[in-house]
Formats: C-alpha cells, structure tokens, sequence
C-alpha cells in the first residue's frame, strides 16, 4: 500500500481515481488545486503523486517544477496524469521533473502498472 496525493480538480475525475486506487490497496490524499496540492504533498510526505495539469490558478506543470526543486519533496515521484495528449506536452512534463505521463482516461491495469514500477524505482 502507497500513500498518494492526487491533484485534480475534477470531482468527478477525483471521485473515480480515488475509487480505483483505494481498491489496489493505495491510500489517497487529494487536493482540488496545485497550490493545496504543494502544501499537501510537504505535510504528508506522499509516496506518489498524481498530476492533473489543467488546473485552477497554477497549472500541473508549475506544481510539478515546484515539487521537484523543493528539497522537502524533490524524492517524491510525479506522475502526471491528464487529458492533454500532444507529444510536447509529455516532453515538457518530463522536463518540469515528472518520472511519467499518462493521458486520460488511463486503463486501470496500465496506471496501476506504472504507479507500481515508480515505487519499487523510488
């Protein structure tokens, strides 16, 4: 079991992926906006993060530049989970300090698949 922060602004979106990773045994934090988001992931400590990128205020991709250079939570892998499918975008959430991308709506068995190999690599 994992405890993960998911940020997503959807609650439909939040409602469903919690759902789905609390029934692979994952403990789920969320929060609604990159900047709660931020302050959650430095209170908690999450093993995981899941990004959403299209967000109010600031977008997944400041929030992922954010925690990967703040030294509190640079160790904690993201993996940025969203609707925006262009190659670019995943070459730029990579470059903001993401270990993955996947685009929505992702297969339970692939996103479980790459939130397991992103623990055991952690």
């Amino acid at each position: 079991m994992a405890r993960i922060l998911l940020i997503e602004d959807s609650p439909t979106e939040t409602a469903v992926m919690t759902q789905l990773l609390e029934r692979n045994g994952h403990q789920v934090f969320t929060s609604a906006s990159a900047e709660d988001g931020i302050e959650t992931a430095r209170r908690e400590r999450p093993d995981l993060v899941l990004m959403d990128v299209v967000l109010p205020g600031m977008n997944g991709f400041q929030a992922t530049r954010a925690l990967s250079r703040d030294n509190d939570t640079k160790s904690i892998p993201v993996l940025i989970v969203s609707t925006k499918a262009m190659e670019t975008d995943k070459a730029w959430g990579l470059r903001q300090g993401a270990k993955d991308y996947i685009v929505k709506p992702p297969r339970e068995d692939e996103l479980i698949a790459r939130i397991n190999e992103l623990l055991t690599a952690a």
